[in-house]
């Protein structure tokens, strides 16, 4: 608690007018560079070595061959402190020109004034246009946009091929009632449950809550009352605590074991789990054999996940916007989209890429970017850390019998409506 304090009095500072001395987006023209003049931008990120090593060798080397007066200077950073280091960066006027930032981050750095708008910038709605729905909502603070959606992952499901035979299935349940009763017919022999679900928070229950009629706010992300505690969110919350109260949902949902990976990979342990992109890249030959992939089942409102990734934006101290907007546009080219998705299994954010015959052609990739289509974007608040604790601990209460649904979920939107309104 003490470092989140310490962390939250830093970002509150970098609010002081006299730290942002760079440009923002009306100082734009005041730091144009005539085309003969080059210019170095550095460029904070966290891709993998495998990543890295595609954005380095393939994408930067075209890029810089088509704009030769722009030199990038990557800089991958650690993951861990790396939140400090970023506010730290923006207090003493050190922050990179641009960075590849968690999309959960970025209403928190733009509330600080931090970022530079770009909804202004040249040829941003046809990017918007192009770009799936709830990613590019993923750089949403009060109306404006502060980035644009480079990387995306969802979670889809996965399933045990040896319990779904075991229920008698040769493929995987269409619909969310359909792996109800598959579940039921073999619950008896797995007594740690059947659908592994990691958690009561966002990330890990959204997949079952939204596609079951659920609601964590407005479409708009102005408010939880009405929401969370319809009378479609409170008969969804409760179909979760009687499929857990009957075994069928897993014992991993509060703590016990196995947990998700472990479980749906031992044979007729779990049916089902749900996991991104990054399950598939961690498997054994012999685990893929036995593990198969589809779409969320269908509940009342479709099949929904959840958005994480990654967004690029641009800091305020940058000197040379006009470059950093093209390389920002740039990594959303149909190219530089599809080779980090082809070589480096990330999810294209951009549709047309996404939808590129030669990224479709696996079958699993294609499966993410279908699920991307309807995924939800976990509310883009500064707020959004604490929504989250309460919503985790709100869900968890029920789930242990400690409060009614209805009752806990008209507290928590009491709780989580005024965190709409960040101070």
């Amino acid at each position: 608690m003490k470092t989140k304090k310490i962390l939250s009095l830093l970002m509150m500072g970098v609010i002081t007018a006299s730290i942002f001395t760079g440009c923002g987006n009306s100082d734009a023209s005041k730091n144009q560079t005539s085309s003969n003049e080059k210019v170095e931008l550095k460029f904070w990120h966290t891709y993998s070595d495998t990543e890295d090593k595609v954005f380095t060798k393939e994408v930067l080397p075209a890029f810089e061959k088509k704009y030769p007066n722009i030199k990038i200077k990557p800089v991958k950073m650690p993951t861990e402190g790396l939140k400090q280091q970023v506010v730290q960066g923006v207090a003493g006027s050190s922050a990179p020109d641009m960075m590849r930032m968690d999309i959960v981050w970025v209403p928190e750095f733009a509330k600080t004034g931090a970022l530079n708008e770009v909804q202004e910038m040249e040829g941003f709605n046809e990017l918007k246009d192009k770009c799936f729905e709830a990613p590019m909502a993923t750089n949403l603070w009060q109306g404006k946009y502060y980035g644009l959606p480079l990387d995306a992952n969802t979670k889809i499901a996965i399933y045990n091929k040896a319990a779904l035979k075991e229920a008698g299935l040769t493929e995987a349940p269409k619909s969310f009632d359909d792996l109800v009763t598959a579940a039921e017919k073999i619950k008896g022999k797995h007594k740690n449950g059947l659908i592994g679900v990691a958690g009561n928070d966002g990330w890990s229950m959204a997949p079952y809550f939204l596609s079951l009629g659920g609601k964590y706010c407005d479409d708009k992300y102005t408010k939880a009352s009405g929401f969370i505690n319809s009378a479609e969110s409170v008969a969804a919350l409760e179909k979760l605590v009687k499929l857990k109260d009957d075994g069928i949902i897993g014992k991993c949902l509060l703590g016990g074991q196995p947990g998700t990976w472990d479980g749906v990979k031992k044979d007729g342990n779990y049916l089902m789990i749900d996991d991104g992109p990054w399950f598939n890249s961690i498997l054994t030959d012999k685990d893929k054999q036995n593990t198969s992939y589809a779409l969320m089942p269908q509940g009342s409102a479709g099949s929904i996940s959840v958005v994480g990734g990654q967004d690029i934006v641009m800091f305020k101290n940058c000197k040379h916007p006009k470059e950093a907007w093209t390389f920002m546009k740039y990594l959303l080219d149909n190219e530089p989209q599809k080779t980090m998705a082809l070589k480096a299994s990330l999810i294209p954010t951009n549709k047309d890429a996404a939808g590129d015959a030669e990224v479709t052609k696996d079958e699993v990739i294609k499966l993410y970017v279908n699920q991307t289509k309807t995924a939800w974007a976990r509310i883009p608040n500064p707020n959004w850390e604490q929504m989250n604790d309460k919503i985790s601990k709100a869900f968890e209460k029920v789930m242990r019998k400690k409060g009614q649904p209805k009752q806990v979920l008209d507290e928590l939107a009491k709780e989580l409506d005024p965190l709409f309104v960040a101070k």
